[in-house]
């Protein structure tokens, strides 16, 4: 097991202060980065949406329960299935009715959608005990409009604004040998202005690795996410695959 280098508390001190210099500079840039997130332009959401939910059906506005701001999770909930996708339940599983309620207070609303069928949602909703808003767009064109369903024959052949053809090659064959039509995970935010709909940002892949948080807590410890991609190498005895759910 590579543990890291024993030292003295003023060697340890000192490199704390070093690594902390570039921390500052990675916050910096992160800030950099939120703002000109911010500074996007946004497209206007034109087409009308109707989704299944426990109460009946619902459009795209309602889901914004009345505040500016929604963020929706694309939960991986293939129709067949009869579980929901298990990296997206992990995320979901460490969301706390706190959390929603911090984004209340900052006039954002935070829901789920699926293309799975409401009672499927619904089964899994009950069976993890969770809170969070979940609705289905089975029947509707959401998942697909929002680049979270795959069908090429449909034209919807991109996934994290990358072709099929790009991922094969990067090596992710899979990507397009797949059976299609098939479900993929993302976040997107919304806003709301004078009764228009505007999508103001999407995200995808290891864009959503920040739900739940398990991740970020681990990246400060000396053993850290454990997974096999990792550096330094050897530092765990139980090295994973890089699998979010957490299984293994």
């Amino acid at each position: 097991m590579a543990l890291p280098r024993i030292a003295s508390q003023d060697e340890w001190r000192a490199a704390l202060v070093e690594l902390l210099k570039k921390e500052k500079e990675l916050t910096r840039a992160r800030d950099a980065l939120n703002l000109e997130r911010r500074n996007l332009p946004m497209v206007e959401v034109d087409k009308e949406y109707v989704f299944d939910g426990p109460a009946g059906k619902v459009t795209l506005a309602d889901i914004f329960e009345g505040r500016p701001q929604l963020i929706i999770y694309h939960f991986m909930f293939h129709p067949e299935w009869d579980d929901g996708c298990p990296s997206c339940t992990a995320g979901t599983d460490e969301l706390s009715d706190a959390f929603f309620e911090h984004l209340h207070t900052r006039d954002t609303t935070y829901a789920m959608v699926s293309r799975a069928p409401l009672e499927k949602l619904e089964r899994w909703k009950t069976k993890k005990g969770w809170t969070v808003p979940w609705y289905s767009s089975y029947g509707t064109d959401f998942n697909y409009d929002f680049g979270v369903t795959i069908d090429g024959e449909r034209g919807f052949d991109e996934y994290n604004f990358r072709t099929l053809d790009e991922y094969v090659a990067l090596g992710h064959e899979s990507m397009k040998t797949a059976d299609q039509p098939y479900d993929m995970p993302g976040r997107t935010c919304f806003l709301t202005v004078d009764g228009r709909i505007f999508r103001t940002y999407s995200q995808y892949a290891r864009g959503l690795e920040s739900t739940g948080g398990s991740y970020y807590f681990l990246d400060l410890t000396a053993l850290g996410r454990q997974e096999e991609w990792e550096e330094p190498k050897g530092r765990s005895d139980s090295v994973r695959k890089a699998q979010p759910d957490f299984s293994s």
